[in-house]
């Protein structure tokens, strides 16, 4: 079955929320971009692939704490296996790179697992912790998107967006969803 498609756009939207902890409050977080939008497609320039890996867009995340803190991250949104929901089939998946903590590099760990050096890839309900206290935090969010071919079969322009929280929280907080 044929279906003629002019364009589909895609966005990929990042709504910036701090949980509330003890080890949080004092702390303050932000994103340079809030809104990563991959402008609109058009299903003729595409080959026919399985899936589509949409560019890596970039965001830097910032940490600011009034005394030196422990500083733990996780990423809320819809799950998608190892990744977040984007659209109703896609998925997109966030890795923390280029980390410094007061200058320092990062080195980070899983919450559940403190003595283990993790990726810095934030996947749905883990805590990333970076190991020692600072003030300062900030790290470059890439952001990797994959669609199924057939999420581009369409009528009309559609928007397909994935969205998520980055949240400080105590390393020992449960996972609130």
């Amino acid at each position: 079955m044929a279906v003629n498609l002019k364009s589909v756009g895609f966005a990929l939207l990042c709504v910036v929320w701090m949980a509330e902890g003890a080890q949080a409050q004092n702390c303050r977080v932000s994103v340079s971009q809030p809104r990563v939008d991959y402008g609109v497609i058009s299903r003729e320039a595409l080959v026919e692939p399985l899936s589509i890996a949409l560019s890596t867009r970039r965001v830097q995340l910032n940490v600011l704490c009034e005394e030196p803190s422990v500083i733990a991250l996780r990423f809320t949104g819809a799950a998608n296996g190892q990744g977040f929901r984007f659209g109703r089939q896609g998925r997109f998946n966030l890795t923390l790179k280029h980390a410094l903590m007061d200058g320092r590099a990062v080195e980070w760990t899983q919450a559940h697992l403190p003595a283990e050096t993790a990726s810095g890839q934030l996947l749905p309900g883990q805590v990333l912790v970076a190991r020692g206290a600072g003030q300062r935090l900030s790290a470059q969010v890439e952001i990797d998107t994959n669609l199924p071919a057939d999420a581009l079969h369409v009528r009309n322009q559609a928007v397909l967006e994935g969205q998520g929280s980055f949240e400080l929280v105590s390393p020992a907080a449960p996972r609130n969803r």
